[in-house]
């Protein structure tokens, strides 16, 4: 790791001196790229300066401990060693985390797609919940949303909602919530107070460019009809829903949500170059339906990832066992304290892997 660690260093330097050279200055497409790769390993470099140069103060400080102080001195030079030892610890631990690979998908926009599982109207209710809870979440860090295709369950509910948000390390932040989340509440519905528990499901694909995924024309079947639901005379007149099959894979991709057909064919194809590349980095099995599977379950009440307990008003992520109270400040939006839970808790078992 050190000999990695100095490799890099070297390199910080060679690119500040490269450019710093008239040749690098009058070239602006070159002066750029140098630019990007210096900001790229500029936070471990600063990392990695500043544990050597506490790691130096230390062996100072050790180096007069050992000198021969008198009773307070050597209380005082004790105390700071301890403080520099814990400074010293935290220093390389964020240097092991700076050297973990990075998700390639991280900073990504990416398609969110809710779907109501198990329990009926409540599961749709709990649908909506869910989309609001994200949609507070993206709007609190300047992100854009925007739907890509939704279907009502008549009560205010969802049978399933698709958007898509747009915003700098979108997908780093929301790739944990993809799975199976559950409810258990008493619905609006249910006039004995009985508490029900139901599912909704959450899929998180990172956004593709056109040039990752390439698409033949050929094998696309493309389907324009009518918008369902308000929308209003234009919906009536002009066929602008799309629907998009992918024929080699079948994965069906929908949108109309927009009154201009060029527009929905437009997100139906984002959607699709998501599908297909979640389905090319998961490399698992070659329908996407299972792929898709892989990330959300069947829906049913027994798998989960996370459940809303409302009588309890409590929180709890089972993947690694913690539990929140103030279940309404959750679902306005606020998700950044179990998400950084869940983040750590990634970065410790790849921690864990690397030093296997």
């Amino acid at each position: 790791m050190w000999d990695r660690l100095e490799q890099i260093d070297r390199h910080y330097e060679e690119l500040n001196q490269r450019i710093a050279t008239p040749e690098v200055a009058t070239d602006l497409k070159q002066l750029q790229t140098l630019a990007q790769e210096k900001a790229s390993i500029e936070g471990l470099v600063t990392k990695y300066r500043e544990y050597k140069a506490t790691s130096k103060e230390l062996e100072e400080i050790k180096a007069m401990l050992a000198s021969g102080l008198d009773e307070d001195m050597s209380a005082l030079v004790k105390q700071e060693i301890e403080s520099l030892e814990t400074q010293l610890d935290r220093q390389l631990r964020e240097l092991k985390l700076a050297l973990l690979p990075k998700d390639a998908n991280d900073e990504r926009d990416i398609i969110m797609e809710i779907r109501a599982g198990a329990g009926g109207d409540e599961a749709g209710l709990f649908a909506a919940d869910l989309f609001r809870m994200y949609t507070r979440y993206a709007q609190s860090k300047g992100w854009e949303i925007d739907i890509i295709d939704s279907n009502e369950s008549g009560i205010g509910g969802f049978k399933e909602i698709i958007f898509e948000i747009k915003g700098k390390g979108a997908f780093s932040r929301l790739k944990y919530e993809r799975g199976v989340h559950r409810v258990q509440r008493v619905p609006v519905t249910e006039s004995s107070g009985r508490i029900h528990t139901s599912t909704a499901t959450v899929a998180v694909l990172p956004q593709a460019d056109e040039i990752e995924v390439a698409i033949n024309p050929n094998d696309l079947k493309i389907d324009f009809y009518h918008s369902r639901g308000a929308g209003g005379q234009n919906v009536n007149k002009v066929a602008t829903a799309v629907r998009i099959t992918h024929l080699p894979t079948g994965i069906v991709s929908i949108c109309q949500d927009e009154r201009s057909q060029l527009r929905n064919r437009t997100k139906a194809m984002s959607v699709l170059r998501a599908r297909l590349l979640d389905s090319e980095q998961r490399k698992q099995e070659e329908e996407i339906t299972k792929q898709r599977r892989s990330q959300v379950g069947t829906g049913d009440r027994a798998e989960k990832i996370r459940t809303y307990n409302f009588p309890q008003d409590r929180i709890s992520d089972h993947r690694i066992g913690l539990t929140l109270r103030n279940l309404p400040r959750t679902l306005d939006g606020e998700l950044d304290e179990l998400i950084d839970a869940l983040a750590t808790s990634d970065q410790s078992k790849q921690l864990e892997g690397q030093l296997a």
